[in-house]
């Protein structure tokens, strides 16, 4: 990936935040932004771990409810701190270490994930307080940038202001739920209800508020960087299925159909992950950055838990796990249809139509899911079964090669000759 050079500044001299011109060309992930991108690889190992030991145990419920907490807070935490440098990235020294305040932050998060998961276990208080504590430090960065951009930049003031409200509201909501005792129902309902604030400030900010100067090339860019750090956990998944083979069988067919289908999901999932054509839409049609941006959210999280779902595959194979082998391929082939409705549904609404074409590539997608469902139903081997699998994101991107890139010049053409508006 290509970085873009940082901004023409003695860095020991505060520059004015300003913002960036939302149209500068080239406009990229910088050096330092990728350098903030890797602590959430950190994250990402240790919240796929812990659902990959969880479903392993057999504790499937209190799994998905751990990991989905945990996937809001990193993927949350990434957002902030992503949408803010798109905006107002000026690359001094005192933006360096705010952002260096922010990654300690989020490796703070990253710590405090296997407590989260071992409350929501054993069914107590949610114990959320070391991710809190992460998020704090990041806050106190975060938000002082915030007051900065207000500060500096009038025109952008009120917007800002927003930002800086919700941020804080919602971070005395969290901290209040560390020091009262909630039943785990009521925890559960007041975390929903501090999402939906912390959902809420970036939508009235920019559509209230007069908005920031984001740029729409570069933060697909960032979306896509973020989303190669989730693919890490494919990789990672794969190494732990492939060993666990070769330590129970050694280096036998199985050892192959799992490090050939554990590639292939990644390798499979990254290029169907390009398909959407976000940089070019967003740029025309800013309004719809909050949904597309928002499911997001559930396309890294469904890219983690694959590689999550590998894992499990590992123990399985160990014979370290209370997974039968249905449940076994399901906990793989369940992120990956996720994965893929969601690639799709976002391309159908940035693109705002419904392609032919894409729904035959879902139903053939979501077959070749069933099949592999099936096999392992029928007995096959989970190696076999995850070969088969691997085959679900090939039939997109065979699709796509195929006729795809012609749909989408024909919808890009479409839309270019339309009237501009407003969503």
């Amino acid at each position: 990936m290509t970085t873009s050079p940082a901004p023409k500044a003695l860095h020991h001299h505060a520059r004015r935040m300003a913002g960036r011109d939302p149209h500068e060309p080239h406009r990229v992930s910088t050096p330092l932004e990728l350098l903030f991108d890797l602590t959430f690889a950190t994250s990402f190992s240790l919240a796929a771990a812990e659902l990959a030991h969880m479903l392993a145990e057999g504790h499937v419920l209190s799994a998905v409810a751990g990991f989905g907490f945990a996937g809001f807070a990193i993927c949350w935490a990434w957002i902030n701190f992503s949408w803010f440098s798109s905006a107002y990235d000026t690359d001094d020294w005192i933006y360096r270490v705010m952002t260096m305040a922010q990654m300690i932050g989020v490796l703070v998060i990253a710590i405090g994930l296997p407590r989260l998961y071992t409350s929501i276990e054993h069914h107590e208080h949610v114990d959320n307080s070391v991710i809190v504590l992460g998020y704090v430090i990041m806050r106190l960065a975060l938000v002082s940038q915030w007051l900065r951009a207000a500060k500096q930049d009038p025109a952008r003031r009120r917007a800002c202001l927003t930002y800086v409200t919700a941020v804080s509201v919602a971070q005395v909501g969290w901290i209040v739920q560390i020091f009262v005792d909630f039943p785990f129902g009521a925890t559960l309902a007041l975390s929903a209800a501090l999402m939906l604030v912390e959902l809420a400030g970036p939508v009235l900010a920019e559509r209230r508020d007069g908005g920031t100067p984001w740029h729409p090339h570069h933060i697909a860019d960032r979306y896509a960087a973020f989303a190669v750090i989730a693919l890490g956990e494919g990789v990672v998944g794969t190494v732990a299925s492939l060993s666990a083979v070769i330590e129970a069988q050694g280096w036998t067919m199985d050892a192959a159909l799992v490090s050939v289908a554990g590639v292939g999901l990644t390798f499979g999932i990254w290029w169907v992950y390009f398909i959407v054509p976000s940089g070019e839409v967003l740029h025309r049609h800013r309004d719809r950055s909050f949904v597309w941006g928002y499911g997001q959210m559930l396309v890294v999280t469904a890219i983690v838990a694959t590689g999550a779902g590998l894992h499990v595959a590992a123990y399985f194979i160990e014979h370290n796990s209370a997974l039968g082998p249905i449940a076994t391929v399901l906990a793989t082939a369940i992120p990956v249809g996720v994965f893929l409705a969601s690639i799709h549904a976002l391309y159908a609404y940035l693109m705002r139509r419904v392609d032919p074409l894409h729904l035959v590539l879902l139903a053939a997608s979501a077959a070749v899911i069933a099949v592999a469902i099936v096999a392992a139903r029928l007995g096959v081997d989970v190696a076999v079964c995850l070969a088969i699998l691997m085959l679900a994101p090939a039939v997109t991107v065979v699709g796509y090669e195929a006729a795809g890139h012609r749909h989408l010049a024909e919808a890009l053409a479409e839309r270019d000759a339309a009237p501009r508006r407003l969503d």
